[in-house]
């Protein structure tokens, strides 16, 4: 009987779970999970369904270890907690996977298809719930994997980094504490800029740096010893950019980032049935702060002070080195003389500097290395790239160095100094060692008569090349000076393109494509090529270099060169790391990332740009092509205005002029200048009044539309404006988040900038006075172009052919004379 009793108990159990859980790990194209099934991966280790935590009632959809009493390894709606038992998770016949709750779609996954498929969701073995086709035979080609959307949970096989072609950034954000999983202060990443590094980011705030990969570990990292059991693989190639790990045997691995920040690596070990921490990724002392010390400062947890000045240097500000205060860094006791030549001290014991600001080769040597450094005056330390076998590869740093701190690390780094200042210190060192002194000194001089030898060669290809340039009247006309501008040979820039490789594109407009370049140096350019097709011509060109070389403000793109050889003339611009304003705020994704300060502080540098060229330069410019495409936006989101080949210069007298060749962007021009052909400083504030409700509601003007009205985005924002609802003109992304003031007073600014009539609309000083400052702003009147329907049509006109670009095409439309 008691034999009896234990047989019904067992089948009473097998019962209850599978009434709780599906056999399968598959979800078919619209089967649906309910809250309170689930879905079991093939091995039994991970399991999908619904959850809560600690007392909270909120219902969340995630994957969990099954066997450890549920810890989480991912959440697909932690912005977005249920608060009741009804959810449901489907697949659409459309690939997108579905949360969904009494009809509402609370969270879905990101992928759309127009293909024909038959998609079907599983749940692998290493826990990445994928969606993928079922008709296609490789079943490692995935439609949407949660691995792409990491959590606090780095699994085994999981990428972090950046998918160069999708854009996908995979980032860990920890929860915003153990009982809850919405996002919380800490983010990890891969930056991927200049040599890749991992950083960690506490709200808005750089936190901690983890170093650059060096071939066996991230720098800074020299706990992260070899172990037999983790295969570690670091991956740099056209395409994609990541770090991931894989485990052997049957070992079940974590890396967790906790809600304090500190990231762990985990195992889990049967006979305690609990994680077991192997290691910290970092330790956490005096010296974790990014950039404690500043610039050229070194940090030692182990001294008091912590922060000392590296050897050849002395604090910037030394009455607040000794306050405690380092933020501001050091500066070399005895400055560079690059062309009498400079010499190298070697340090290691230290986690590398910061390598955003720096350039890399993977097959050149250490002597290679040193020279490349040396021929280059910006270059201020080099070191090998890979440790391994002896060391291997280059990397130069261009800028200041920063982030240096002692660690038992044996990659050395090669810092500039000058000759002078190496030479007192040997002295120090070793004495009187006449024999290096000596060396020294013919080593420097050899090395000065080269570089003498470069510059006279330099200065007399520049004095042909600009020869040239004045017999070709590329660049002026009207007997103008010569722009101080560098010449860049057609081989150069075809070397830093990769032969201008498809791959390499950034964009395309009515100009030509535009490459992303890299420069021996390290310097990364965009280059801009006048295509043979290109609807701008030689005029345009011109026009670009005649007024961008003359015009320098911080908010205005930066050129720096131009290559006439060839058919197709090239412009060489600073590269903008963040792309174009027009991606930022209309690509689904990007947008999703950019918050209210940074798109408030894209407001502000946009009129700050075109304050200086109707008003502070010494030339008075009117851009005649503002739109959002031709803002491009740097590393810290700093807008800059580009794309100068339709500009108009006025000079001091002039305030108004007449064209009969329009020129511009649709739902940018001014209604004078498309009607009329008359242009001002007002036409160029119309744009930006247009950018400014752009950015705030996310949507395009031209091609807007509202399901309650045809009017276009002027129109909508106007009717909002005078029915007291201006806020729901904002995007959702950043209705919410506690700036109303800023928000309604930038749609206010934006009506008053776009009214009918230009004498009604503010000058540019004027919209940054009233951005600055919270006073009383006058009511606006109508925009222009109430409507898409009153956009003036006429049957004389004629616009070129439209290309495929992010942004709206440059037009040009033709009156007759």
């Amino acid at each position: 009987m008691e034999r009896f009793s234990m047989l019904l108990l067992c089948f009473g159990a097998l019962f209850s779970l599978l009434t709780s859980s599906n056999a399968a790990d598959t979800l078919a194209t619209n089967e649906a999970m309910r809250d309170g099934e689930t879905i079991l991966s093939a091995d039994g280790i991970f399991e999908l369904g619904f959850f809560s935590l600690g007392n909270s009632k909120n219902r969340y959809l995630g994957i969990w270890y099954k066997f450890s009493n549920g810890t989480v390894a991912w959440v697909a709606n932690r912005d977005a907690p249920l608060n009741s038992t009804s959810g449901m998770l489907q697949v659409g016949s459309d690939g997108i996977l579905r949360l969904l709750s009494d009809g509402d779609t609370i969270w879905s996954s990101s992928f759309v298809s127009s293909r024909n498929i038959a998609p079907v969701a599983q749940l692998l073995d290493n826990g990445n719930l994928v969606v993928r086709d079922e008709r296609n035979t490789d079943q490692q080609i995935f439609l949407w994997q949660s691995f792409d959307y990491p959590t606090d949970t780095l699994l085994p096989g999981m990428k972090l980094g950046k998918d160069l072609v999708t854009g996908i950034d995979r980032q860990w954000m920890s929860w915003k504490n153990l009982d809850d999983p919405s996002p919380g202060q800490y983010t990890t990443w891969l930056d991927t800029n200049g040599f890749p590094q991992i950083f960690q980011r506490q709200g808005e705030d750089l936190h901690l740096r983890f170093g650059p990969w060096n071939g066996l570990r991230f720098s800074g990292m020299p706990n992260l010893k070899s172990n037999p059991t983790l295969v570690e693989k670091f991956v740099i190639n056209e395409k994609e950019i990541y770090y991931k790990y894989e485990v052997h045997g049957s070992t079940i691995s974590r890396v967790y980032l906790n809600p304090e920040g500190v990231l762990s690596s985990m195992n889990w070990v049967d006979r305690t049935q609990s994680w077991f921490p192997i290691l910290t990724s970092i330790p956490i002392d005096s010296c974790s702060p990014y950039r404690l010390c500043g610039p050229y400062g070194t940090c030692n947890p182990n001294n008091f002070p912590v922060c000392s000045c590296m050897e050849g240097f002395e604090p910037k500000h030394p009455n607040a080195w000794n306050v405690a205060d380092w933020s501001s860094g050091c500066l070399r006791r005895t400055p560079l003389d690059c062309g009498s030549g400079d010499g190298f001290r070697r340090i290691s014991g230290v986690k590398v500097p910061d390598t955003r600001r720096s350039w890399y080769n993977t097959s050149m040597t250490l002597g290679e290395c040193e020279m490349a450094c040396r021929m280059n005056c910006n270059c201020t330390a080099y070191a090998n790239l890979d440790i391994r076998n002896g060391g291997s590869g280059c990397l130069l740093w261009f800028d200041e160095l920063m982030d240096v701190r002692v660690y038992d690390e044996t990659q050395h780094v090669y810092i500039r100094m000058a000759v002078s200042e190496l030479t007192s210190l040997t002295a120090l060192q070793s004495g009187s060692n006449k024999k290096k002194q000596i060396i020294i000194a013919v080593v420097s001089a050899s090395v000065c008569l080269v570089l003498v030898g470069l510059s006279i060669a330099m200065y007399a290809r520049s004095k042909k090349k600009r020869w040239y340039m004045k017999r070709q009247d590329s660049i002026n006309e009207g007997g103008e000076e010569d722009a101080e501008l560098s010449s860049f040979s057609l081989a150069k820039i075809a070397k830093s393109t990769s032969n201008f490789s498809i791959t390499n594109i950034l964009g395309e407009g009515g100009f030509g494509p535009v490459y992303k370049g890299v420069l021996d140096d390290g310097q990364e350019i965009a280059v801009k090529r006048l295509s043979k097709t290109s609807t701008q011509g030689l005029d345009e060109f011109k026009n670009e270099i005649r007024f961008i070389a003359k015009l320098q403000h911080r908010n205005l793109v930066k050129l720096l060169g131009y290559c006439i050889q060839g058919e197709e003339p090239m412009l060489i611009y600073e590269y903008m790391a963040n792309k174009s304003l027009d991606l930022a705020i209309f690509d689904e994704r990007q947008s999703s990332i950019v918050d209210w300060p940074q798109r408030f502080s894209i407001i502000h540098g946009i009129a700050r740009g075109l304050l200086y060229l109707h008003q502070d330069s010494r030339l008075r410019v009117i851009h005649r092509d503002l739109k959002a495409g031709n803002i491009l936006l740097d590393y810290d989101m700093n807008p800059k205005i580009s794309d100068f080949g339709l500009a108009r210069r006025f000079k001091g007298y002039e305030t108004e002029a007449k064209t009969n060749k329009v020129v511009g962007s649709y739902g940018y021009i001014s209604p004078e200048y498309a009607v009329h052909g008359r242009f001002s400083v007002k036409s160029d504030v119309f744009s930006f009044g247009v950018l400014v409700l752009e950015i705030v509601s996310g949507k395009k003007n031209r091609g807007f539309s509202h399901e309650e009205h045809g009017d276009n985005l002027l129109g909508h924002a106007w009717r909002l404006y005078k029915e007291d609802r201006s806020l729901e003109l904002a995007s959702s992304r950043i209705r919410d988040m506690c700036y109303e003031s800023e928000l309604l007073r930038s749609i206010h600014i934006g009506l008053l900038c776009v009214q009918q009539h230009a004498e009604d609309r503010p000058t540019m000083s004027s919209v940054v006075v009233m951005l600055d400052n919270e006073g009383t702003l006058p009511p606006p009147k109508p925009p222009a172009f109430f409507t898409q329907l009153s956009f003036p049509e006429n049957n004389a006109l004629s616009s070129g052919p439209s290309h495929n670009s992010v942004d709206d095409v440059t037009i040009t439309l033709l009156y007759a004379r």
